[in-house]
């Protein structure tokens, strides 16, 4: 499909991870252009080769289906831009060869519980002895007791149970609800892994600078704790403020929200006086909205907020998606609630290429997975190499760093 050709060009990255969160941030990596040599052993549940969508010609990871493909779409996806190389952990010359990659490497990233490596015998210290220069990187679900001990820190985690003590499911659903909703995507996941693609960048940046390496993790608890920051700030205050479901709506801010129309919803955030906010009450046939006492945020809140949702609602749901936007569209912030179909149908996601089209060996067609959102102009970043079949580039890697005997 192409060549790397993002800024991480020159960096070499050993990747040991597996499931979703580890494999996102080193495919961040491989969209930057990091040369990503994913490491997977034999056979493996973790890896998500077998997950759902599957091509037409789908052959499970070892069976004898040549040109066909070993995976679906999940790992396509957070797999792409890198290369397999099947190393058994079991086996004393494979744990060698890892480390013998390690010593050629910028960087070695995994996913494992606390311990798993260092009982293999290819933990930090051990690849750190190798090659001192090197970057060891783990997603961990309450941490590593190198950086800070946790009492759950060899308790096992999946994404929902970081959403879940990270307080964003507290956060999610119905603004009466007591229980509250998990987001309907893996953000326990994909925001840890995107912090380990940023945490290798930033420690590459010190080795090359310092000669020294060093080991960093993220806990999926911390990464969730952290993207709710709103959370600690209300509750860290005096009033300790304890922030429940939200709703459709924000808690501070009105209108701001989601609005029910025809066919679907739409998004309007207006939380200002000014502009904005008078052209949406001229819009919605309400000028008496304009009036002083409701020219603010401040002043809505104390009055009349839910007065004011309610007439946003009842607007909207006169109209459909398509008109809500061209009244208001590059006037007053607002977006349609968007499906998959209508994303694959934006002209602005066909501009900005957030949809790559990836050609699958054997009798598939093309795929099409998520594009990078990060843009360069001078060193562009993307997708320029399908997911690997398990072990596809052994020979090949083993060759490239000079072992091959």
């Amino acid at each position: 499909m192409g060549e790397r050709t993002g800024p991480l060009k020159d960096v070499v990255i050993i990747d040991c991870t597996q499931a979703l969160a580890g494999p996102f941030g080193t495919g961040m990596l491989g969209d930057l252009g990091a040369n990503v040599i994913k490491v997977e052993p034999p056979r493996s549940a973790a890896s998500g080769r077998g997950r759902p969508p599957l091509p037409p010609d789908y052959a499970r990871p070892g069976a004898e289906s040549p040109g066909g493909v070993d995976h679906g779409g999940f790992f396509e996806s957070v797999n792409r831009n890198k290369r397999s190389i099947v190393l058994d952990f079991k086996k004393d010359e494979d744990k060698q060869t890892l480390l013998a990659l390690c010593e050629q490497a910028d960087a070695v990233v995994e996913n494992m519980r606390p311990g798993v490596m260092d009982r293999l015998g290819i933990g930090y210290e051990v690849i750190k002895a190798r090659n001192p220069r090197i970057v060891y990187g783990c997603i961990r679900g309450f941490g590593d007791p190198r950086t800070g001990e946790s009492p759950y820190a060899d308790w096992p985690a999946f994404d929902m149970i970081a959403q879940a003590m990270g307080g964003l499911v507290h956060v999610n659903g119905p603004a009466d609800d007591k229980v509250g909703y998990p987001c309907g995507v893996s953000i326990g996941d994909i925001y840890p892994g995107t912090l380990l693609a940023l945490g290798v960048v930033s420690a590459i940046h010190h080795a090359r600078a310092t000669g020294e390496g060093q080991f960093f993790d993220v806990a999926m608890y911390d990464a969730v704790l952290a993207m709710c920051e709103t959370l600690v700030a209300n509750n860290g205050y005096p009033d300790g403020r304890v922030l429940g479901p939200t709703g459709r709506n924000h808690t501070d801010l009105t209108p701001f929200g989601i609005y029910p129309t025809k066919d679907g919803a739409v998004a309007i955030a207006c939380p200002g006086g000014g502009p904005h906010w008078e052209v949406l009450a001229v819009a919605m046939g309400r000028d008496d909205l304009i009036a002083e006492e409701r020219s603010t945020n401040v002043s809505r809140l104390e009055t009349d907020r839910e007065y004011i949702e309610e007439a946003v609602r009842a607007w909207t749901s006169t109209m459909t998606k398509e008109e809500v936007v061209s009244t208001l569209g590059g006037i007053v912030p607002c977006g349609p609630v968007n499906t998959a179909q209508d994303i694959f149908d934006d002209p602005h996601v066909k501009a900005r290429e957030m949809i790559a089209k990836v050609p699958l060996p054997g009798d598939n067609p093309d795929v099409s997975i998520i594009g990078s959102p990060l843009k360069f102009t001078s060193t562009k970043a993307g997708v320029y190499r399908r997911a690997p079949n398990l072990g596809e580039h052994t020979d090949e890697i083993l060759k490239e760093f000079g072992l091959k005997d």
